[in-house]
């Protein structure tokens, strides 16, 4: 099952306690459904814990026995035609079924606790989110242009920011940060998904961190190889021209050193001379070694 399914299921073992939350559930999946006219209702889902919820919810909400949806392999069609239940759901929420268009009916989400219902319908019926392991980003989809401006209004009341804009015939409202649609999925009903999200973004906060330090070793790594090989150079052409006879004995056992010890980094060699010198005291002999060879470009630090 996907992360947005597991959402759903979560969302819908959220008890049915309160008519007024119900009806505000029920409204969110009214307006973000297929179909919501004075004709006909239509919830198309591929949940099948969120269709076997709407009979109950709609018993809760508006005290209508309404037929289970079919069960199946792929999508499940909820549809309601009788014309006294769509009477009854329509005057519940103040609709005029011959409206061109809906507008939400803030009378009927002015408790914080029905906001929280009204969005988890809203989600069930048309939100969809995707996996935190591969990014982040929580929409609510509706074919209503109006219900798609005043939505942001309620949202911002629970403390949320989504962003807007279209696609084809359907306005969304959605999130890209994290840290909202972590708090937004808590709010509505499923803590349990936001902490895979914040999970996922730990995770990948330390596989980066571990990733930069790899990267960081990997670099300095390289750059120990490269001064080492032309300090070692270096020496060879002081060797082949007879240049290391006559310099101090310091100077020659540094030069013995790097070409016994080509991997050791400048610590590790400094450690070996006898007696013991810092990392400085070496880096300066095997920078003299260079600039005696005639390697200007050389680095040995």
């Amino acid at each position: 099952m996907s992360f947005a399914g597991d959402v759903k299921r979560e969302l819908c073992r959220t008890e049915l306690t309160r008519r007024c939350c119900a009806r505000a559930e029920a409204y969110g999946v009214l307006l973000y459904c297929s179909i919501f006219s004075g004709r006909e209702i239509r919830v198309v889902t591929e949940s099948a814990d969120f269709a076997r919820r709407l009979p109950p919810l709609f018993k809760k909400a508006f005290r209508l026995e309404v037929p289970p949806v079919p069960e199946g392999e792929g999508k499940r069609i909820f549809t309601l035609t009788d014309p006294r239940a769509l009477e009854t759901v329509n005057e519940t929420f103040g609709c005029e079924p011959r409206a061109l268009a809906h507008h939400i009916n803030f009378a009927m989400v002015e408790e914080s606790c029905c906001r929280a219902a009204f969005f988890r319908g809203a989600f069930l019926a048309g939100g969809s989110v995707t996996d935190p392991r591969k990014g982040y980003h929580l929409e609510l989809n509706t074919s209503h242009l109006h219900v798609s401006r005043e939505v942001p209004v309620l949202l911002a009341e629970a403390g949320f920011s989504p962003k807007q804009t279209t696609r084809k015939s359907s306005y969304i409202s959605y999130f890209k940060r994290s840290s909202a649609i972590e708090d937004f999925l808590t709010a509505i009903g499923a803590p349990v998904c936001a902490m895979e999200v914040m999970n996922a973004k730990a995770e990948k906060s330390l596989r980066g961190g571990v990733n930069r330090r790899v990267n960081c070793d990997a670099a300095n790594l390289d750059k120990v190889v490269e001064a080492a090989q032309s300090q070692i150079d270096a020496i060879r052409r002081l060797e082949g021209s007879g240049g290391l006879e006559g310099l101090p004995d310091k100077l020659k056992e540094a030069a013995r050193l790097r070409l016994e010890f080509p991997e050791d980094t400048l610590a590790q060699l400094a450690q070996r001379c006898d007696p013991p010198v810092t990392k400085s005291a070496l880096n300066h002999r095997l920078r003299k070694l260079v600039e005696l060879a005639g390697d200007r470009s050389g680095d040995p630090g």
